[in-house]
């Protein structure tokens, strides 16, 4: 009988496709503290972090059941994602969701995103953020539109295509637009993205 610490979570993700229930309940306890901090540490509420690590599972089990799992054996940051898309999900659910706030969690141009930056980089960091923003107020206007929707407010495409009254292509066809102008200001600019 092997030790659980030294079976691999890839190995237990396929046991547990493979019908071994007592797999996933090796793989929760195996990264539930980590999970729960992390989700904690997002919203600092015990109740809504319960919930939203409950949800968590309930999706890897789902997307585990349906096959839908893309064996690479990263196993955490793919249940990290879940959950952090679940948080998004939470703050646009209660109008929480910052938007235009420059915020770790959920900020369109965070390089680094774990506050482990230096007094010196932050500054440039913060000074980036401005720049950028200024170059989004020469978009057309609905290009502008979509990538603050999607970028700024987490909006889904779908989303997107109903508060615009254009197509979902439409939409994606402006944000594509937007995403490659964006990047020619910045050179115009010569804007320097630090990582």
């Amino acid at each position: 009988m092997m030790q659980k610490n030294s079976i691999t979570d890839s190995t237990l993700v396929s046991n547990y496709i493979k019908g071994n229930e007592a797999a996933l309940a090796i793989l929760i306890k195996r990264h539930q503290q980590r999970l729960f901090s992390f989700i904690y540490s997002k919203v600092h509420d015990r109740d809504i972090t319960e919930d939203v690590f409950q949800d968590t599972f309930i999706k890897v089990i789902r997307t585990l059941k349906k096959g839908n799992y893309n064996e690479e054996g990263k196993f955490l940051p793919w249940v990290m994602r879940i959950a952090h898309n679940l948080v998004i999900d939470h703050f646009r659910k209660t109008n929480r969701m910052p938007s235009f706030k420059n915020t770790d969690e959920f900020d369109i141009f965070s390089v680094l995103g774990d506050g482990n930056l230096n007094a010196e980089k932050q500054i440039i960091k913060n000074q980036i953020h401005d720049d950028v923003r200024e170059l989004i107020n020469e978009l057309p206007e609905e290009q502008k539109e979509v990538l603050v929707m999607r970028m700024y407010k987490d909006m889904s495409f779908k989303e997107i295509s109903e508060n615009t009254g254009v197509s979902i292509n439409t939409a994606l066809g402006r944000m594509r637009y937007a995403l490659i102008n964006i990047r020619k200001l910045i050179e115009k600019h010569k804007i320097i993205l630090v990582d």
